[in-house]
């Protein structure tokens, strides 16, 4: 036993110092979410609340109209921007619900979009461009692209299927108005007290 309790502490000591270089090489985390505050300042125009006329082709060809919302807002002190959509038909009733994540990795200078909808999730690329920004959806040999611009207070946003060597199919589109704002989903925090 007693040659166990120095073998250890050296292996302990060993540890500590081969972590101190690796600790030191830690971001620091106030100069990572200033430059994921700076990076989704370019989203900001997004925030508040959204509404306005939508369509889609079904899988079956059928052009479907609808009324869609976004509620769009901060989290995380600015370093994130979290999207809520929704889309009515005739009825009232919600015809397609999701929600997105868009981040920004300081490391490697890269933004993305976490999204949950009908049952799926995925983890995309997101591409600023001057007034707004594209993701894209890989699937097979097709990629399904969404481009979104902000040009005198609208929202449109389009969605192309595209083929290798074939022309982009346009399967949806949304122009939305901004209705006000809102302090989703940062408001309402749960309070210490």
């Amino acid at each position: 036993m007693t040659r166990r309790g120095p073998a250890l502490a050296v292996l302990g000591l060993l540890l500590l110092v081969c972590a101190l270089p690796a600790r030191a090489q830690r971001p620091d985390p106030a100069q990572m979410l200033a430059a994921q505050r700076e990076a989704l300042a370019h989203f900001a125009m997004l925030d508040g609340i959204w509404r306005g006329p939508a369509w889609m082709f079904a899988e079956s060809g059928e052009r479907q109209n609808f009324t869609q919302t976004e509620r769009v807002g901060p989290m995380l002190d600015g370093s994130i921007r979290i999207i809520e959509g929704r889309a009515y038909d005739e009825n009232g009733a919600v015809a397609f619900n999701a929600l997105g994540i868009i981040s920004y990795d300081p490391a490697t200078k890269s933004y993305s979009f976490h999204s949950h909808a009908q049952g799926h999730v995925g983890d995309f690329a997101v591409t600023p461009t001057a007034n707004g920004f594209t993701w894209e959806i890989p699937a097979g040999p097709m990629t399904i692209r969404y481009t979104m611009t902000f040009k005198d207070g609208t929202w449109t946003e389009v969605g192309d299927r595209i083929m290798p060597g074939k022309d982009a199919v346009r399967f949806f589109e949304m122009n939305l108005q901004r209705v006000g704002d809102t302090d989703w989903p940062a408001g309402g925090a749960v309070p210490m007290k």
